[in-house]
């Protein structure tokens, strides 16, 4: 690492006098580690894309991405297919990414840990959607990509509802979502790396690239992992409550087996969605990926390998 560029988002997490205080201690670290920094201030998801751009026209090395999931989300769009290495400062509410990586959630430790860490190239998940306003548009994903249930719960959410309220506040009112949500059903294609092409007829679908969040949630789908060259999804055939209750409930007890009926998690390398002909056009099932609203069906996910330099903690590399 000789030149990093810094994204910093203030509008992540909560605490801004001692955000300010962390990120100017991190700062420290990192240039007491020899490398030449930039720090610029996004405040907005356009903005923290714009500049990991000219970041890595500029000959930086290195983009920390100072804020939460949705920060970083913003910042591979650019990242991705470059030997440019991604690094993480965690400012945000939930920083699954950074659980998982079992990186130190304080940004100063967080620091010292990156500029002593290793790069590592993993896959990154990819799904192509319709915007809304019907452009077809294509993201990358280290997280999850969800559509159905959780998809509407972000598209219902007050985006301000973590900061003001931190994560309690959040589940709370999703829970409060969720209990009212009218389920809606959607088909999808999906195939594993033989080819073999199955179908399905899903109320909702989580497509999952970390092991842990972290939190409550914890360990969410077996099996899955950053390093995993295919999607592991959950798939909810059922639009019973009780049987996704019954799936949430395993992952907080940490079960390792958790067998619903309705419910199923596979690994695949290919998978399409779409609304059934018959249903109403106007019946939008939506799109998230890494907790962000982005679009809607018909909507396609796949991987693409050797996609991102990610530096890591040395013990997890």
């Amino acid at each position: 690492m000789r030149k990093a560029t810094i994204l910093f988002n203030p509008n992540s997490g909560r605490g801004h006098k001692r955000r300010d205080r962390e990120l100017d201690i991190a700062i420290g670290i990192i240039q007491s580690a020899g490398v030449h920094t930039e720090l610029t201030v996004c405040r907005s998801s356009h903005e923290a894309t714009i500049h990991a751009r000219y970041a890595i026209a500029g000959g930086s090395d290195t983009v920390f991405a100072c804020g939460g999931d949705g920060t970083i989300h913003d910042v591979i769009q650019e990242l991705a297919g470059t030997p440019v290495a991604l690094a993480i400062l965690p400012f945000g509410t939930a920083n699954a990414l950074a659980h998982d990586l079992g990186l130190p959630l304080r940004p100063s430790e967080a620091a010292l840990a990156a500029v002593s860490g290793t790069v590592r190239r993993i896959p990154l998940g990819r799904v192509e959607y319709r915007d809304f306003t019907g452009k077809s548009c294509a993201r990358f994903f280290t997280v999850a990509a969800g559509i159905g249930v959780d998809a509407h719960l972000f598209y219902k959410l007050n985006s301000d509802l973590k900061n003001r309220g931190g994560m309690a506040a959040y589940y709370w009112k999703a829970w409060q979502l969720w209990a009212t949500y009218r389920m809606r059903r959607f088909e999808v294609e999906y195939s594993n790396g033989s080819g073999h092409k199955q179908r399905a007829l899903l109320t909702e679908l989580l497509a999952v690239r970390i092991r842990y969040f972290g939190n409550i949630l914890r360990e969410l789908v077996p099996g899955a992992h950053l390093d995993h060259p295919e999607l592991r999804a959950v798939m909810c055939r059922t639009d019973s409550r009780n049987a996704y209750l019954q799936y949430v409930a395993a992952t907080l007890l940490g079960w390792r087996e958790r067998k619903v009926d309705g419910i199923d998690v596979v690994s695949c390398s290919e998978l399409t969605c779409r609304v059934p002909e018959q249903i109403d056009a106007a019946e939008r099932v939506y799109v998230e990926a890494d907790g962000e609203l982005i679009g809607r069906l018909p909507a396609r996910m796949t991987m693409q390998a050797d996609a991102l330099s990610l530096v890591v903690p040395t013990s997890k590399n």
